[in-house]
């Protein structure tokens, strides 16, 4: 069997094997990986070439900072305040996150840190509220990933030029309608979810205390805190969560921060906590989206500032990162280095793209296949491969305008997976309890969106010609 066939065939199997109760995906990754290679006579120091350092070094970083964040209870104070003019209004949490995402990445922040910051934030409105962890998730992803391609922010201003790079045509105002149609497809896609998840909506609303208090601290049903701490530094137990929420005035006013000792060990923090965390995440921000400096270094330099100057255990910290989740990404990460390496993906690709004899249907072949590539790659650089592709489409007739959009939707709206740096980053804040499950419920919508994904975004804009 060729090593490039061979490396598909286990490929599938691990993703099954994601659903089989006691399998780890994060354990079989690498020893995959290696029998594969030795089958495909790829040497050792070859197959470590594709391990993903930066991506490693990018949830250490970030999980670190918020591990921080959260055990000195700031995060907590954040939510609490976010949650203040919701009241009752649980309906609106979703749009609210959707549009938060959008906001943030139409400025041109990098995406990255966008979801590094709304991450725990969307699992601790969800663990406040009664919400599914699942249900705010993809509506927040999908308006971080809508807003990518606002003008101003680097998918937006990229694509076009990617365009002409490729002897395309492009209209005057091909930025703002690719930015439209993107968008649009997303706040559609935003209400589908919440129609779906339209009963945790309601059960949600309907257990939400009517006290002042009770409605901004979200005291309902609730199972843990933002995040996990022992998977991430983001969670805490409900009770704990309370007792913060109801010292909280009393020590608002504090100036010394306190000292954390074990996991979750968190009261209401002072000021010295608060607005140290909030410029820390404000530097993560701009540095990110200014600067272009390294996510995960910056994190994790920014996590060891935080950690001397409010006196957190380091020990803490270290068991708060979510060390299952590294290994399981940075194995299938190198697994699909070494699918590269073997020429898998051409083949895949070469066979998805045989001749249709209609621009059209060509073009729903090319969706089809930065569906897949993006679901293992990155978006954006599949999108400037796939650029290329849709230019004798063009030349035959297809919109140039609706084309792009297709293509650029094709890419993003397989992002929601757990194996790339989104999920991971979800996976990271979700509770321990919730992980495995959300974990699943990521994979199964990542892995529908491979093919859902291209069709719905080739029915609704690649027909114009």
């Amino acid at each position: 069997m060729d090593p490039w066939l061979l490396s598909t065939l286990v490929l599938a199997l691990l993703f099954l094997g994601a659903f089989v109760p006691r399998f780890s995906l994060a354990l079989a990754a690498l020893p995959a990986a290696l029998l594969v290679a030795t089958i495909g006579n790829v040497g050792t120091e070859e197959l470590l070439g594709f391990f993903p350092v930066d991506f490693v070094v990018l949830i250490v970083g970030i999980t670190a900072l918020f591990a921080v964040v959260q055990l000195t209870g700031t995060t907590d104070w954040l939510l609490s305040h976010a949650l203040r003019p919701i009241g009752k209004r649980v309906a609106l949490i979703p749009l609210l996150l959707f549009a938060i995402g959008a906001l943030l990445t139409a400025i041109g922040t990098f995406p990255a840190a966008v979801i590094a910051i709304m991450a725990p934030l969307t699992l601790g409105i969800a663990a406040k509220r009664g919400l599914s962890p699942f249900l705010l998730c993809v509506t927040m992803l999908n308006g971080v990933m809508c807003g990518l391609f606002s003008p101003i922010a680097v998918f937006g201003a990229t694509t076009p030029r990617l365009m002409s790079k490729a002897g395309i045509d492009v209209p005057t105002h091909t930025s703002l309608e690719l930015f439209l149609g993107v968008f649009s497809t997303g706040l559609v896609l935003c209400l589908v979810t919440m129609l779906v998840g339209r009963r945790s909506i309601r059960e949600a609303r309907d257990a939400t205390p009517t006290g002042p208090e009770e409605a901004v601290l979200g005291e309902g049903p609730t199972a843990s805190a933002t995040a996990p701490t022992h998977g991430s530094g983001q969670g805490r137990a409900a009770e704990t969560m309370r007792a913060a929420g109801q010292a909280g005035t009393a020590q608002a006013s504090a100036r010394e921060p306190h000292v954390v000792g074990t996991v979750g060990q968190s009261l209401a923090p002072g000021r010295l906590a608060v607005w140290g965390s909030v410029a820390a995440l404000i530097v993560l921000v701009v540095g990110g989206a200014v600067f272009q400096v390294n996510l995960g270094l910056l994190g994790l330099t920014l996590a060891l500032a935080l950690q001397l100057l409010l006196r957190v255990e380091p020990a803490v910290i270290i068991r708060s990162l979510p060390w299952e989740i590294i290994l399981m990404i940075a194995g299938v990460l190198t697994y699909v280095g070494l699918m590269e390496h073997l020429g898998a993906f051409k083949r895949i690709a070469s066979a998805l793209s045989g001749a249709t004899g209609s621009p059209v249907l060509s073009l729903l072949v090319v969706c089809l296949i930065v569906g897949l590539t993006s679901f293992f790659a990155s978006s954006i650089a599949v999108i400037a491969t796939g650029v290329p592709l849709i230019a004798p489409l063009v030349d035959a007739g297809l919109s140039p305008v609706g084309a792009l959009i297709a293509i650029a939707l094709s890419a993003v709206l397989v992002d929601v997976n757990p194996l790339g740096i989104t999920g991971g980053l979800l996976l990271g804040a979700a509770a321990p309890e919730h992980r495995v499950r959300l974990f699943r419920q990521l994979m199964t919508y990542g892995l529908s969106a491979i093919v859902a994904g291209p069709v719905l975004a080739w029915s609704l804009f690649g027909w114009s010609l």
